[in-house]
């Protein structure tokens, strides 16, 4: 260009030139010529490791509180996790209690991993406990069970049946869900299974014989009568190694103070009044319906939909019945230090002279 001629002006509507080192280059792609600088992003926030995952996420004071914890520990679904995902909760909550915390994990991921573990490994142990043993396993194992046996419950090979079945699932289900560490033998095993085997069958048995002569609705009941006079027997006898030896008790913090036999009477109370209470409406509600479905024409027409019928009327009733009747009581049950035995008030006034009240776990 030679000198003292000025430079020709851009044509009409055109940019103008862009200034280096300055000017971004204007255009759909200009937020991305000019990302922000690493150090003024927002990156996500780290979560603090001072939750409490050693308790439920809700107030277990109220019964609310722990109607929404057991909903969540109850949920069938968890059924249908994958053992992979199963120890990677594990391994989130076993890290996070070691102060580790995972990059990029959030609260609700957090009581996510928690009640994922919750449903698949023992509180005390630590253990994957047995799949049709855990409590998602409960809606749909005993609404098969609880509907059949309120279906066939007329002649006695179907309530020696039923009855057994029965048995062997609560058998199943008591020694999974057992409080403690302490091993159960295979003769306590063994012989708290057919006790309460025999139990529920006899009952069943002789109250059937009483109500030959009874409304047809009174005979309907007899399974119910027959279910809690085996958890009277079965659930006790699982944990006569917890009423000999005692369960763990601890203080507020869950430092181990001893163990008491005290604290497990209580416990196994609870755990008994639970399981009653889980099986009444289930087994109380559907034979009404039933017997009145049973004079109409419908059933006389279509007799093979009895059982699928009384199945989905007892699931309907479980869905709600069990997490609820696990709520009835703190899974972190407490007693006062002066009910304990003699010894064990002692052994605790050596550690701690002011305490008052120990926690325990109850099962379930």
């Amino acid at each position: 260009m030679r000198a003292g001629i000025p430079p020709c002006p851009p044509p009409r509507g055109a940019s103008p030139p862009a200034r280096a080192g300055r000017d971004p280059p204007a255009g759909p792609g200009a937020a991305s010529a000019n990302p922000t600088p690493r150090r003024f992003q927002k990156m996500p926030p780290s979560l603090p490791a001072t939750i409490n995952i050693q308790e439920p996420r809700w107030d277990q004071s109220t019964f609310q509180g722990r109607a929404k914890h057991f909903f969540m520990v109850t949920d069938p679904r968890n059924l249908l996790l994958s053992g992979a995902t199963l120890e990677e909760a594990r391994r989130v909550v076993e890290d996070y209690r070691a102060g580790t915390v995972h990059p990029g994990l959030t609260e609700d991921q957090l009581w996510r991993a928690k009640y994922i573990y919750d449903s698949a490994f023992h509180p005390d142990t630590g253990e994957k406990m047995i799949l049709v043993g855990r409590m998602s396993a409960q809606v749909p194992m005993n609404m098969t069970i609880t509907g059949c046996m309120l279906t066939f419950y007329r002649t006695t090979p179907a309530v020696l049946f039923w009855q057994w079945v029965n048995q062997s699932f609560n058998a199943i289900v008591n020694y999974t869900n057992r409080s403690g560490d302490a091993p159960i033998t295979p003769s306590q095993l063994g012989t708290a299974y057919v006790s309460a085997t025999t139990g529920a069958v006899v009952t069943a048995l002789g109250l059937k014989s009483l109500t030959k002569h009874l409304p047809a609705i009174i005979g309907r009941y007899v399974p119910f009568a027959a279910v809690a006079a085996a958890n009277c027997i079965n659930i006790p006898l699982m944990r006569q190694r917890e009423l000999k030896l005692g369960i763990p008790v601890t203080d507020e913090n869950g430092n181990r103070l001893g163990e008491s036999t005290a604290a497990a009477q209580k416990a196994i109370f609870q755990v008994v009044v639970s399981r009653i209470g889980m099986a009444a409406p289930a087994m109380a509600i559907p034979p009404v319906i039933m017997n009145m479905l049973e004079k109409r024409a419908f059933l006389k027409r279509y007799p093979y939909l009895n059982a699928p019928l009384q199945v989905g009327l007892v699931g309907l009733c479980l869905v709600f019945a069990t997490p609820l009747c696990c709520a009835l009581f703190p899974q972190k049950s407490s007693m006062p230090v002066s009910s304990l035995e003699p010894e064990v008030q002692d052994q605790i006034r050596k550690k701690d002279p002011w305490l008052e009240t120990v926690y325990f776990n109850k099962g379930l």
